[in-house]
């Protein structure tokens, strides 16, 4: 499996993590004291980081660093969307089209030449 390949599901699957470590306790957690959230959501995003810090050291030999940036915040908006409309209950809005055409102009000029 190329690097860039490992790389992009690492990322993908440290998003997650790192989506729900930050916005779950808005569901779950409401009527909790905030410090409680946070140490769970901290629990969660250790998991986040075991994924996410492997992908950047296996992408960074074959990417450069603002390219690995660009993916890592394409790959969190297509996590956060569906995480968004499905898990939270948010309405899908034209925004998140627009959103996500901003960061396709940024793949683009990142990876370019």
């Amino acid at each position: 499996m190329s690097p860039v390949l490992q790389t992009v599901i690492l990322l993908t699957l440290s998003n997650v993590f790192m989506t729900f470590a930050w916005y779950a306790h808005l569901k779950h957690l409401e009527d909790r004291y905030w410090l409680i959230a946070a140490v769970i959501s901290w629990g969660v995003a250790l998991f986040e980081y075991l994924l996410q810090v492997p992908a950047n050291r296996i992408g960074f030999g074959s990417l450069t660093l603002p390219q690995l940036k660009i993916i890592q915040e394409v790959i969190a908006l297509v996590v956060f969307v569906p995480f968004s409309v499905f898990y939270m209950g948010n309405a899908v809005k034209l925004d998140f089209v627009w959103a996500g055409l901003c960061l396709m102009g940024a793949v683009y000029f990142m990876f370019r030449g």
